[in-house]
């Protein structure tokens, strides 16, 4: 792993720690972002400044008070919607919330239906592994099509390379045209 040790981290304990309360709480998640891939390729491979998760609305308000129990709370941000919120704690560990409504078809829809964003299906059957336990997360496939569409850096290329060369998928033209 590499990277500056100075800035706050969500570690792979961090990350079992969230999912043991999420467990305890009834909780359902899916891992999204860098740890997904790393759950994915089945080990650690970078440092991660925060967790992305995508959970289910009906979910929220319970993993919102089991986490505000641990001293978590809000952290303001630009972006910041209904759907998509950060949640942190003094000691910079945060959480990055994608919430969906579960569809009759199975997809994540993501935000106010009219927006038309959604978690396929088939994005939200993954699995993989921190530190030896399975865990939940977005399919490789997805994860590399979910790193497409805006400027990418070091970290997007990186991450994209391994889940392509791990899992057979052809590497986006936008990673081939940037190297």
């Amino acid at each position: 792993m590499t990277g500056p040790t100075s800035q706050p981290e969500m570690t792979a304990d961090d990350v079992c720690g969230f999912l043991a309360l999420m467990d305890a709480e009834g909780v359902r998640v899916w891992l999204d972002g860098g740890w997904a891939v790393d759950a994915c390729l089945g080990s650690q491979t970078r440092r991660h400044r925060d967790l992305d998760i995508v959970i289910e609305e009906r979910d929220v308000p319970t993993a919102l008070a089991a986490l505000h129990r641990c001293a978590y709370a809000s952290v303001p941000r630009a972006d910041t919607r209904a759907w998509n919120f950060v949640l942190g704690d003094d000691t910079g560990h945060q959480i990055d919330f994608h919430v969906i409504v579960l569809a009759a078809d199975g997809r994540g829809v993501y935000g106010p239906p009219e927006n038309g964003q959604s978690y396929p299906a088939e994005a939200l059957t993954g699995s993989g592994m921190v530190r030896g336990r399975t865990v939940a997360c977005i399919t490789p496939e997805w994860l590399v099509r979910f790193h497409t569409g805006y400027e990418i850096d070091a970290t997007d290329r990186a991450d994209v390379a391994a889940l392509c060369k791990r899992f057979g998928i052809s590497v986006p033209r936008e990673y081939l045209r940037s190297r």
